[in-house]
């Protein structure tokens, strides 16, 4: 057993189904994946800290809104039958004895053949059944001219006409929106419960990488992938912390591992995880029985690994370095765990059939992803391929908005025929 300082407890399985056997398929190591990670507790958070999380309780209201009768215009509360028969050849002539301001409702109650000023929103003073608006109006101070009667209720919002005490105003699993808050804040509530945000450290290895803003040696690259994993956790729901780079050797990986699990629900690194003399990843974490590491059958992003490594058996993604690679991995395995985490369904992002606009090729065995642009023309939807099967072509990857998923027994598709295709920018 090893006594790395990252070993902890041991998680509940060592590896994927169907690992001794070779190549295992996209769906046996994501089974395996959703299968370790469970979903983080859930606590009363701030509203505006709760948006875009699920919330994890039915949520019932304590009031009625509105929670008293209002008028729904300016103008002048009035008793009905003192207005009924105002027309603009003969209106009807009345005292104004007050004014009513929402906040500030001096005025409670109306007499019988009087009127009262009344802004938006201001209670309905008792008496008054109905409320004439300006524009029917001389808009007099101390006595009004009605020239156009109101129906009976006319202009008031009742109490309890749009949420009544007890109604179910958010049910739990529902993904909260500014509407939900807006709604929950107004019925009083300023927290609500949901499971926490996943706070997801991102790691890039490679001694050839830099910080963007620094100057490039002859054989040195910027790191882009930190800010690419970063940015899509971000994108998820999650917390992103961007360490940064760590270089090769093996050590100093171990070292910055172990540093940042005290603040980790899950780390993502990328590079180190394939077949070459300098992956100091897998050669970190290979010898912790809770870590897996093997080609699953699907390009690009074949060289992955996962498992838990620490005392509180942290998640942990070994991601492929090739930028392509990284994001199409992270779509497919961490997106899924960080949406379980926060309690969100479905896990896996939703596929739809489109029509490829041009023939494509892909290799026998392995569940090809391209990338595409997605588009519908009179209810059908058509999918472009964009640029080549790369794992390094992070551009053709900027401008897409789709992943075309051809699989594993097909070996070419002609223009015209239906795919799967992933639409990567689509809210679910």
């Amino acid at each position: 057993m090893t006594t790395s300082p990252l070993a902890g407890s041991p998680g509940p399985t060592h590896g994927p189904a169907g690992a001794d056997d070779g190549p295992i398929t996209v769906e046996q190591l994501r089974d395996h994946v959703l299968g370790t990670v469970q979903p983080l507790p859930a606590h009363a958070q701030p509203l505006m800290e709760a948006l875009g999380l699920p919330v994890a309780e039915d949520v019932h209201s304590t009031i009625a809104l509105p929670g008293f009768d209002n008028s729904a215009m300016d103008g002048y509360a009035v008793v009905h039958r003192d207005v009924a028969t105002a027309s603009a050849e003969y209106p009807v002539h009345l005292p104004v004895i007050g004014e009513i301001g929402a906040g500030q409702a001096r005025l409670t109650a109306l007499a019988e053949g009087t009127a009262a000023k009344i802004m938006t929103g201001a209670p309905i003073p008792a008496g008054s059944d109905a409320v004439v608006p300006y524009e029917w109006t001389d808009r007099g101070e101390s006595s009004v001219w009605i020239s156009q009667a109101p129906e009976p209720g006319q202009h008031v919002r009742v109490r309890g006409d749009d949420i009544a005490e007890g109604d179910l105003l958010v049910e739990a699993g529902t993904v909260l929106t500014p509407r939900h808050l807006g709604l929950l804040a107004a019925v009083g509530r300023d927290r609500v419960r949901c499971r926490q945000r996943p706070r997801v450290v991102v790691l890039s290895t490679g001694s050839e990488l830099r910080d963007a803003g620094q100057e490039l040696g002859h054989d040195s690259i910027y790191d882009g992938n930190s800010y690419l994993l970063a940015a899509a956790a971000r994108a998820a729901g999650a917390i992103a912390y961007r360490v940064g780079i760590v270089p090769d050797d093996t050590g100093r990986f171990t070292e910055a591992l172990a540093d940042q699990l005290v603040r980790a629900d899950v780390v993502v690194t990328s590079g180190g995880v394939s077949m070459g003399d300098f992956d100091v990843v897998k050669e970190a974490l290979r010898g912790i029985e809770t870590m897996w590491f093997g080609p699953v059958a699907m390009q690009p992003g074949k060289p992955q690994g996962f498992g838990t490594v620490g005392e509180d058996a942290t998640p942990v993604f070994t991601l492929p370095g090739n930028p392509v690679s990284s994001y199409l991995s992270f779509e497919v395995f961490v997106l899924p765990a960080l949406r379980k985490m926060m309690g969100m369904t479905p896990h896996v992002r939703p596929s739809v059939r489109a029509r490829v606009t041009h023939g494509v090729t892909s290799p026998p065995g392995r569940r090809q992803f391209l990338r595409g642009s997605y588009d519908e023309d009179a209810g059908t939807a058509y999918v472009t391929p964009i640029g080549g099967s790369g794992s390094h072509l992070l551009g053709n990857l900027a401008v897409s908005d789709a992943l075309i998923v051809v699989p594993e027994e097909t070996t070419s598709l002609d223009a015209g025929e239906t795919v799967e295709v992933i639409r990567m920018d689509v809210p679910f």
